[in-house]
């Protein structure tokens, strides 16, 4: 009876968790807003907390929080904002320059080295179609506005998500312990400590990925762009923001910065000088990142193979889309928690500890000895002939 009754509360619990899943699947196109709110009051929640035990009450301490976070997204929106528009602008200006460095350097030496037909590279369809996306990107605002002015649901829309995030945000700040605790009084009382425990490693981790990870991506978009800007790139500033927002995937964003960094000097300047001096960059940015920041903001909790992080964006991106990459490295922290503990429990089983009858085939074999020599004989069954 306790046996049936045990399988049957594990499948209700299956059960339950499945439906939950299927309707963040069927929701995910309207998410957006509720994920970037509460990746907002995640990250305030530690400093609300703190200005409670100085002796604020929550209101206070989530508003303070608030306005402080607020005010940090809008001076960096108002910042990034113009000197992205104007290195787009000044790349998309160069990029003449680029065709023509591409049409009368780059392909003749590819064809000279890899012996390839003359007219593999059409450089004029390639610059024409770069030009094209490029210069969308360069105005995309005025895309988006002019597609939403003609639509009133979209501007609705629209207008709702924008309006969206801070509000969820400070209610979802302002309310976030008695959230958890109310959580925590729903969960079944069978599996409340095992949940508990993995919600405090769970939170561990992604602390430690949320956090440290966001300081260091906005540390080395900031120092790639400082450095290439000071080694002379015009578009040295735009190179550097795209390599450290794509550094949360291991090598990415310095491969794409460095492969991006290094055709603009010999586009600009076509001296080996600034190529050393763009290598330079981004070899003290590598250094800087895996010896000084990843070890002080983030250490070693996550556990992801760089593997891991590749297919977790990868897999994110194609089932939810943008929310998906952007959640996709705190859902694999978290699931990378519930293995572990998988693993441990698997270890701790009867079907992983308990031990077999010896295997007949193995039996056949006599021995396998070591002689003095170090030489390793096996020793065959007497039923099988030796080979010549």
């Amino acid at each position: 009876m306790n046996h049936d009754r045990d399988i049957s509360r594990r499948w209700q619990l299956l059960a339950i968790v499945a439906v939950i899943g299927y309707l963040l699947w069927l929701l995910g196109p309207v998410l957006m807003p509720f994920a970037i709110a509460g990746m907002f009051a995640y990250l305030g929640d530690p400093l609300a907390d703190r200005l409670e035990r100085l002796g604020l009450n929550r209101m206070w301490s989530a508003t303070i929080v608030f306005v402080v976070i607020m005010v940090a997204v809008v001076g960096v929106l108002l910042l990034l904002i113009p000197l992205i528009a104007r290195q787009v602008e000044n790349l998309v200006s160069n990029l003449p320059r680029y065709g023509d460095w591409a049409q009368n350097t780059a392909w003749p030496w590819l064809q000279a080295r890899l012996h390839l037909d003359p007219h593999t590279f059409d450089s004029d369809r390639m610059l024409s179609a770069i030009k094209e996306h490029i210069g969308s990107i360069g105005g995309v605002a005025t895309v988006v506005i002019g597609k939403v002015s003609r639509s009133g649901v979209g501007i609705a829309m629209w207008l709702t998500n924008l309006v969206l995030i801070p509000v969820v945000a400070f209610y979802l700040l302002r309310d976030w312990d008695r959230l958890v605790a109310k959580v925590d009084g729903m969960l079944p009382r069978s599996i409340q400590p095992t949940i508990a425990h993995l919600a405090s490693e769970s939170d561990k981790i992604l602390g430690a990925f949320v956090r440290g990870q966001m300081l260091v991506m906005l540390a080395l978009g900031t120092f790639y762009g400082v450095g290439l800007g000071l080694v002379g790139l015009s578009v040295g500033l735009l190179i550097g923001l795209v390599a450290g927002l794509l550094s949360f995937v291991p090598y990415l964003g310095f491969i794409i910065g460095f492969v991006a960094a290094i055709i603009a000097a010999l586009v600009q300047y076509g001296d080996w000088t600034h190529v050393l001096l763009v290598c330079g960059v981004f070899a003290v940015g590598q250094l800087l990142e895996g010896y000084v920041l990843v070890p002080k903001l983030v250490g070693d909790k996550i556990g992801l193979h760089p593997v891991a992080v590749m297919f977790a964006v990868l897999a994110g991106g194609y089932l939810f889309g943008f929310l998906g990459v952007l959640l996709a490295l705190p859902a694999a922290s978290v699931i990378m928690v519930l293995l572990r503990y998988l693993i441990e429990r698997y270890r701790m089983s009867e079907l992983y500890n308990e031990e077999g009858p010896d295997d007949p085939v193995i039996a056949e074999v006599d021995a396998v000895t070591e002689p003095a020599g170090g030489d390793v004989v096996v020793v065959l069954p007497t039923d099988q002939p030796p080979s010549p």
